[in-house]
């Protein structure tokens, strides 16, 4: 990974994610067994409001780094909320994988033709944003530091 963070730089690595997740976010109501967007439906806004907290993360991230601060609790918990919605993006990569593979199953009914390039389009968007996220978080230790709030409490005189 440190290979990849030499070729893609943490500006890149941020910019490509946010338009990663807004394609996702707006294909997220897009039905690819009938080619239609789906704005009723509850389910097709998780992803939506998942992504609103990557999105959090990546302007903290931004900003420390170009702020040159430190990192805090805040941005840990950030991060550590961005953990639990990664295996949301591996189990989408992992559905949209399978919706592919179904690709047979319906060879008698009617499938748009968009089918297998929309598909392999979201395959490997969700593939460059479980990436792009691990590469962030790669960033994030190299740039900003580590979450040791322990070590700083020590050099805090609370009398003065």
């Amino acid at each position: 990974m440190t290979f990849i963070s030499g070729i893609l730089s943490w500006k890149h690595t941020i910019l490509l994610s946010v338009m990663v997740l807004l394609l996702l976010t707006v294909s997220s109501f897009y039905g690819i067994y009938t080619n239609t967007f789906y704005f009723t439906k509850i389910d097709n806004y998780i992803f939506p409001v998942l992504s609103m907290v990557h999105l959090v993360f990546l302007y903290v991230l931004w900003f420390k780094i170009t702020e040159n601060e430190l990192s805090d609790p805040v941005m840990r918990n950030l991060e550590y909320s961005l953990y639990i919605i990664f295996i949301v993006y591996v189990f989408k990569l992992l559905d949209t994988g399978v919706i592919l593979l179904s690709y047979s199953d319906y060879e008698g009914y009617l499938i748009p033709t968009t089918f297998l390039p929309a598909g392999f389009a979201l395959f490997t968007l969700y593939m460059s944003l479980l990436l792009l996220t691990i590469l962030a978080v790669v960033h994030r230790k190299r740039l900003v530091g580590t979450y040791h709030f322990d070590d700083m409490n020590k050099h805090v005189d609370s009398w003065h």
